[in-house]
């Protein structure tokens, strides 16, 4: 962001926007990515209304490759993945590695560098420059080759 000051002081720019009201959630196959934003946390029905949107997007069978997380493992999310019988698959990534999970490297490269500089002082801003910034770098393929380089899991 740029800002004007006095010479020799260095512009101190205030935000007081609460990151943490607004919460994305990534789906990341070979050549694309699908996300949704919800204001504040995501819990197990969001999770499900994600998949559900994952299954109407995509055809054929669904591999499913995610971290243990509490919203993953809850009642919900389990008894939605078994309905779906052999269309939706589930594996799970070994427990405290981030590493191999290749939407982190996308949240990464949205915060870094499409996110990095913006302040906003609501969350309807956040959530209208995050969407524009994921848009963007959906037409870059090379941000999703990379995340997977990253992770290591080539397919």
């Amino acid at each position: 962001m740029r800002t004007w000051g006095r010479r020799g002081q260095t512009p101190v720019l205030q935000e007081t926007f609460n990151w943490q009201s607004v919460s994305l959630i990534a789906g990341l196959s070979l050549w694309r990515f699908y996300f949704r934003m919800h204001p504040g946390s995501i819990k197990s029905p969001q999770v499900v209304e994600f998949l559900r949107a994952l299954l109407r997007h995509l055809p054929g069978k669904l591999l499913v490759v995610w971290d243990g997380a509490p919203i993953h493992r809850s009642a919900l999310v389990r008894d939605f993945v078994t309905a779906q019988g052999d269309r939706l698959l589930v594996e799970r990534l070994p427990a405290y590695a981030p590493e191999l999970n290749p939407v982190e490297y996308l949240w990464a490269h949205l915060k870094e560098h499409e996110l990095g500089n913006l302040i906003v002082r609501q969350a309807h801003e956040l959530g209208h420059h995050a969407t524009r910034a994921l848009r963007r770098m959906r037409r870059r393929p090379a941000i999703i080759r990379a995340c997977w380089k990253q992770a290591e899991l080539w397919l």
